[in-house]
C-alpha cells in the first residue's frame, strides 16, 4: 500500500510535455496522439474531453492493490453490471503477477474475461469505440489500451414489422441494433460467402455501417460502385439510412426511389440471392437494398409464399390499381371538362346533374378532395395510433359529407377521390406510392388543360424519364426494357417455383443458375 501511494505522489509531482501541450491547446486537437506510457497523461486528456459529460463514468482501479489503472466507458452504452462481475473484479482481486518474461498488456489482457478483447494505441481509435459502447482500460506503463467490448444498455427487441405487415411469412423485423439486424440475415444465409464490409460515416455521429453482399453472386462493377459512393460521402451526421440513400442514388431529383428501404430480414435475404447489395446502418431498423427495378417496387414477399396463381392475382391487382392511383382523377377530369361524348347519356346526365349546384370547375373540386385526403392521411400517420385510426375513419366520413351537402363538391368526385386513395394504398413500397401520388397532380393539371391529349403527353414525359432512369447502372425498367427472357417470369406475374431456373440477370452477373430441372414435380407412379 505505502508503494502505491508513492506511485501517487511521484505522478502528482511529474509534468511532462504531453500534459503541457494539453494546457495550452484545444483537447480535441490531440486525439490523434498516442497513448502516453504515463497514467496520468492520459487520464487529463479524457477528462479533459468528456468535460461536462455526466454520462461518461471515469473509474480508477488499483490492479492487484499494486499498479495503477484507469477505467472509462459510457453509461448506458455499456453493460455496468458485466464490467464490474468481469474486469474490475478480476482486475482487483484475481489478477497475478506478470510471469517473468511476458509483456504488461498481454497479462492483463489475459485476466479480463471477456469474449472480445482489442488493444488500440492511438487516441482517436479508443474514443470511435468508446463512444460506440466499449469500455476503454488504461494501464500505467503501458502504451496502448486496451477496448473491452462490454456493449449493453436497454434496446428494442426484436418486433413484427410495422410498415411491411404480412399474413404468411416471417415475424421478425430489424431493430435499432446493427449486429442485431446483420444477425437475423445470417440466420437465413449460412454461408461464408455472405460478406460484410464494415465503414464508418459520419464525423460527428461515428455511424456504423455494413455492406452486405454474397460473393460470386452479385455484379463485380455493381459492387464496386457502391464501395465507391460510400468512401466519397463526408457529413457530420449519419442518423437514418436515408441520409445515405439521397447521398449515394443516380437521380436525387427524380420523384421515384433508386432504392428500397425494408424492415424484412427475409426480404433483404431474398434481394441478396438474386444479386443485390443491403446497406445496414446503426441506429435504424431500415436496411436499404439495389440496384432495384420499377416492377420490384410492385412486389411484395408474400408474393413468394403463396402458391402461384394466388401471388399472380394480388400482383396484378397491385398493378391494376395502379394505373387507377394514377390516372382515375385526371381521367374525370379529362372527360367531364372535353370529352363528354365518351360516356354513355344516363352517366353523364347523372354526373351533370350532381355537379349542377357546385360552383367550382372539376379540377378546383379535385384538388380540394385530394388535399383534404392527404392531410387527413398524414394526420392519422402522426397521431397515437388509436386515435389516428378514428380521425381518418371518421374525417373522411364527415368532411365528405359536409362538402357535399354543402355543395363545395359533388357525390362523384368524393368516391373518386376515395377510390384512388384506396387504390394508392395497394401498393406496397411507401416510397414508391409517395412517387405516385406526387405524380398525380401534374396529371389532373395536365388533364384540366388538354384533356386526354394532355395525360398522353405527361404519361409519354413520365415513360421517357423511368426508361432514363438508372439504380447503380441498372435501368429501372429492366427485364421489359430492355427485355430480358428470363425475367420475365417474375414481372408482371410470377411463374412456379419450378420454373424459376436462374437468378435475374439484371442484378447477378455469375453463378445464375439457382433451381435444378429435377425440381419439376410430377404424379407419382401408381405402384
Amino acid at each position: 500500500m505505502r508503494k502505491l501511494q508513492l506511485m501517487r505522489k511521484k505522478s502528482k509531482k511529474k509534468e511532462s510535455d504531453y500534459t503541457e501541450l494539453l494546457s495550452q491547446a484545444n483537447p480535441a486537437d490531440s486525439i490523434d496522439k498516442q497513448v502516453s506510457a504515463a497514467l496520468k497523461d492520459n487520464v487529463d486528456l479524457l477528462k479533459a474531453l468528456f468535460k461536462d459529460c455526466s454520462d461518461v463514468v471515469f473509474r480508477d482501479i488499483a490492479i492487484n492493490q499494486s499498479i495503477m489503472g484507469f477505467l472509462i466507458y459510457i453509461d448506458g452504452l455499456v453493460d455496468a453490471k458485466a464490467i464490474a462481475d468481469n474486469v474490475v473484479e478480476h482486475l482487483i482481486y484475481k489478477y497475478t503477477k506478470v510471469p517473468p518474461g511476458k509483456d504488461l498488456p498481454g497479462s492483463i489482457e489475459n485476466n479480463v474475461s471477456y469474449p472480445s478483447v482489442k488493444k488500440k494505441d492511438k487516441f482517436k481509435d479508443i474514443l470511435t469505440l468508446v463512444l460506440s459502447g466499449n469500455a476503454a482500460l488504461f494501464v500505467d506503463d503501458m502504451q496502448e489500451a486496451l477496448l473491452i467490448a462490454a456493449r449493453g444498455g436497454t434496446r428494442r427487441g426484436v418486433e413484427e414489422p410495422v410498415t411491411e405487415a404480412s399474413i404468411r411469412g416471417p415475424r421478425e423485423g430489424f431493430t435499432e441494433n446493427l449486429r442485431t439486424n446483420t444477425a437475423l440475415v445470417r440466420f437465413r444465409l449460412k454461408s461464408p460467402k455472405l460478406k460484410m464490409e464494415p465503414f464508418v460515416l459520419g464525423e460527428q455521429t461515428q455511424t456504423n455501417i455494413a455492406l452486405c453482399y454474397i460473393e460470386g453472386i452479385i455484379s463485380g462493377n455493381v459492387l464496386d460502385e457502391v464501395r465507391k459512393r460510400l468512401k466519397r460521402i463526408k457529413i457530420d451526421s449519419i442518423l437514418e439510412s436515408g441520409y445515405i440513400e439521397e447521398l449515394i442514388e443516380d437521380n436525387p431529383y427524380s420523384p421515384f426511389p433508386q432504392m428500397q428501404y425494408t424492415e424484412r430480414p427475409d426480404a433483404v435475404a431474398g434481394q441478396l440471392l438474386e444479386g443485390s447489395f443491403a446497406i445496414f446502418v446503426d441506429g435504424t431498423p431500415f436496411v436499404l437494398v439495389g440496384p432495384i427495378t420499377f416492377w420490384q417496387m410492385l412486389h411484395a414477399s408474400e408474393d413468394y409464399y403463396e402458391r402461384f396463381y394466388v401471388g399472380n392475382f394480388i400482383r396484378w391487382l397491385r398493378y391494376f390499381f395502379l394505373m387507377v392511383a394514377l390516372f382515375t382523377p385526371a381521367l374525370y377530369i379529362a372527360v367531364t371538362t372535353y370529352h363528354h361524348d365518351m360516356l354513355p347519356s344516363t352517366l353523364i346526365l347523372s354526373i351533370a346533374a350532381a355537379r349542377e349546384a357546385i360552383p367550382f370547375p372539376a379540377i378546383v373540386e379535385a384538388l380540394i378532395m385530394e388535399v383534404a385526403f392527404e392531410a387527413l392521411r398524414e394526420a392519422s400517420v402522426r397521431l397515437p395510433k388509436t386515435i389516428g385510426q378514428a380521425v381518418s375513419i371518421l374525417g373522411a366520413l364527415v368532411i365528405g359529407q359536409a362538402a357535399v351537402e354543402a355543395g363545395i363538391v359533388s357525390a362523384p368526385m368524393v368516391i373518386i377521390v376515395s377510390l384512388t386513395g384506396i387504390a394508392s394504398f395497394t401498393i406496397p413500397r411507401f416510397n414508391f406510392a409517395i412517387a405516385v401520388r406526387l405524380m398525380r397532380f401534374p396529371m389532373m393539371f395536365m388533364a384540366a388543360a388538354f384533356g386526354l391529349y394532355g395525360m398522353i403527353i405527361f404519361s409519354t414525359m413520365l415513360i421517357t424519364h423511368l426508361c432514363q432512369l438508372n439504380s447503380f447502372g441498372v435501368p429501372y425498367f429492366s427485364g421489359i426494357a430492355p427485355f430480358r427472357k428470363n425475367e420475365v417470369k417474375d414481372i408482371l406475374g410470377r411463374a412456379p417455383w419450378w420454373r424459376m431456373f436462374s437468378r435475374p440477370s439484371t442484378y447477378a452477373r455469375r453463378n445464375l443458375k439457382r433451381l435444378k430441372e429435377e425440381n419439376n414435380p410430377s404424379t407419382p407412379s401408381e405402384g
